[in-house]
Protein backbone atom coordinates (compact mmCIF):
# COMPACT_ATOMS: atom_id res chain seq x y z
CA UNK A 1 0.00 0.00 0.00
CA UNK A 2 1.71 3.40 -1.12
CA UNK A 3 2.56 5.32 1.89
CA UNK A 4 -0.26 8.96 2.45
CA UNK A 5 1.45 11.64 3.54
CA UNK A 6 0.58 15.59 3.67
CA UNK A 7 3.11 17.05 0.92
CA UNK A 8 5.74 19.24 3.67
CA UNK A 9 5.17 22.04 1.32
CA UNK A 10 1.92 23.51 -0.65
CA UNK A 11 2.79 23.51 -4.30
CA UNK A 12 2.25 27.29 -4.43
CA UNK A 13 4.88 29.93 -4.03
CA UNK A 14 5.05 31.00 -0.34
CA UNK A 15 3.84 34.38 -1.11
CA UNK A 16 0.47 33.50 -2.78
CA UNK A 17 -0.38 30.85 -0.30
CA UNK A 18 -2.84 32.52 1.85
CA UNK A 19 -4.88 33.58 -1.12
CA UNK A 20 -4.33 30.54 -3.27
CA UNK A 21 -4.94 28.13 -0.73
CA UNK A 22 -5.46 29.18 2.70
CA UNK A 23 -6.56 25.92 4.18
CA UNK A 24 -4.02 23.35 3.04
CA UNK A 25 -4.69 19.99 3.47
CA UNK A 26 -7.98 20.55 4.91
CA UNK A 27 -10.41 17.99 4.67
CA UNK A 28 -8.23 15.19 3.64
CA UNK A 29 -7.86 11.82 4.43
CA UNK A 30 -4.22 10.41 4.96
CA UNK A 31 -4.64 6.86 5.38
CA UNK A 32 -6.14 4.73 8.54
CA UNK A 33 -6.13 6.44 12.01
CA UNK A 34 -5.37 3.63 13.61
CA UNK A 35 -4.67 0.01 13.37
CA UNK A 36 -6.09 -2.46 10.97
CA UNK A 37 -7.37 -5.41 13.57
CA UNK A 38 -8.29 -7.22 10.60
CA UNK A 39 -5.39 -7.22 8.65
CA UNK A 40 -3.24 -7.70 11.52
CA UNK A 41 -5.11 -10.91 12.65
CA UNK A 42 -6.57 -9.80 15.93
CA UNK A 43 -10.19 -9.04 14.88
CA UNK A 44 -12.41 -11.45 16.16
CA UNK A 45 -14.46 -13.54 13.61
CA UNK A 46 -17.92 -14.60 12.91
CA UNK A 47 -16.66 -18.23 14.04
CA UNK A 48 -15.50 -16.78 18.02
CA UNK A 49 -19.05 -14.41 17.96
CA UNK A 50 -21.45 -17.10 19.02
CA UNK A 51 -24.78 -15.41 18.36
CA UNK A 52 -23.15 -14.32 14.83
CA UNK A 53 -22.36 -18.49 14.19
CA UNK A 54 -25.73 -19.16 14.65
CA UNK A 55 -26.92 -16.67 12.23
CA UNK A 56 -25.10 -18.11 9.36
CA UNK A 57 -25.52 -21.72 9.41
CA UNK A 58 -24.94 -22.60 5.93
CA UNK A 59 -20.97 -21.47 6.49
CA UNK A 60 -18.39 -24.08 7.21
CA UNK A 61 -16.57 -23.52 10.28
CA UNK A 62 -13.40 -22.89 8.06
CA UNK A 63 -15.50 -19.94 6.63
CA UNK A 64 -16.71 -18.74 9.68
CA UNK A 65 -12.99 -18.20 10.96
CA UNK A 66 -12.27 -16.10 7.42
CA UNK A 67 -14.68 -13.70 8.19
CA UNK A 68 -12.99 -11.12 10.10
CA UNK A 69 -15.33 -8.91 12.52
CA UNK A 70 -14.12 -5.24 13.53
CA UNK A 71 -14.02 -4.47 17.02
CA UNK A 72 -16.03 -1.55 18.73
CA UNK A 73 -13.83 1.56 17.97
CA UNK A 74 -11.80 0.62 14.82
CA UNK A 75 -12.58 3.64 12.41
CA UNK A 76 -13.63 2.59 9.16
CA UNK A 77 -11.82 3.53 6.01
CA UNK A 78 -13.02 5.97 3.44
CA UNK A 79 -14.41 4.82 0.39
CA UNK A 80 -14.01 1.34 1.51
CA UNK A 81 -16.99 -1.48 1.62
CA UNK A 82 -18.02 -3.16 4.60
CA UNK A 83 -20.67 -5.57 5.28
CA UNK A 84 -23.26 -5.31 8.76
CA UNK A 85 -23.94 -8.66 9.69
CA UNK A 86 -25.70 -7.30 12.69
CA UNK A 87 -28.15 -5.51 10.60
CA UNK A 88 -31.89 -7.75 10.05
CA UNK A 89 -31.18 -7.57 6.70
CA UNK A 90 -27.18 -7.05 5.93
CA UNK A 91 -26.34 -5.14 2.49
CA UNK A 92 -22.65 -3.66 1.61
CA UNK A 93 -22.60 -0.14 2.17
CA UNK A 94 -19.43 2.32 1.52
CA UNK A 95 -17.49 4.01 4.56
CA UNK A 96 -17.47 7.29 4.94
CA UNK A 97 -14.22 9.28 6.37
CA UNK A 98 -16.28 10.02 10.01
CA UNK A 99 -17.57 5.98 10.77
CA UNK A 100 -16.58 3.57 13.03
CA UNK A 101 -17.40 0.15 13.87
CA UNK A 102 -20.46 0.71 17.11
CA UNK A 103 -20.52 -1.88 20.09
CA UNK A 104 -24.10 -2.95 18.33
CA UNK A 105 -21.89 -3.67 14.55
CA UNK A 106 -20.56 -6.68 13.40
CA UNK A 107 -18.67 -5.03 10.54
CA UNK A 108 -16.47 -7.09 7.84
CA UNK A 109 -14.56 -5.38 5.67
CA UNK A 110 -14.81 -6.57 2.06
CA UNK A 111 -10.86 -6.17 1.25
CA UNK A 112 -10.09 -9.12 4.04
CA UNK A 113 -12.82 -11.63 2.81
CA UNK A 114 -12.50 -13.67 0.04
CA UNK A 115 -14.45 -12.74 -3.49
CA UNK A 116 -16.22 -16.12 -3.23
CA UNK A 117 -16.78 -15.99 0.71
CA UNK A 118 -17.82 -12.85 0.54
CA UNK A 119 -20.63 -13.38 -2.96
CA UNK A 120 -21.89 -16.34 -0.28
CA UNK A 121 -22.36 -13.68 2.85
CA UNK A 122 -24.10 -10.82 0.65
CA UNK A 123 -26.54 -13.57 -1.01
CA UNK A 124 -25.58 -14.06 -4.01
CA UNK A 125 -27.24 -17.20 -5.90
CA UNK A 126 -25.35 -17.57 -8.84
CA UNK A 127 -22.99 -21.19 -8.76
CA UNK A 128 -20.36 -19.15 -11.13
CA UNK A 129 -20.11 -16.53 -8.51
CA UNK A 130 -20.12 -18.97 -5.68
CA UNK A 131 -17.17 -21.21 -7.28
CA UNK A 132 -19.60 -24.11 -7.86
CA UNK A 133 -20.47 -23.91 -11.93
CA UNK A 134 -19.25 -27.07 -13.67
Amino acid sequence: MPENRIPVEPPEPARWRNDLNPEYGAGQNYGLVGPDPAAEGVAATAYDIKDLNRRLPGFTDAELKAIPVLPAGTPLEQGATYLDLRAVHPHEFTALGNESAEPDNWYVPKKHVGYVLWNKLIGVSNPARLDEAQ
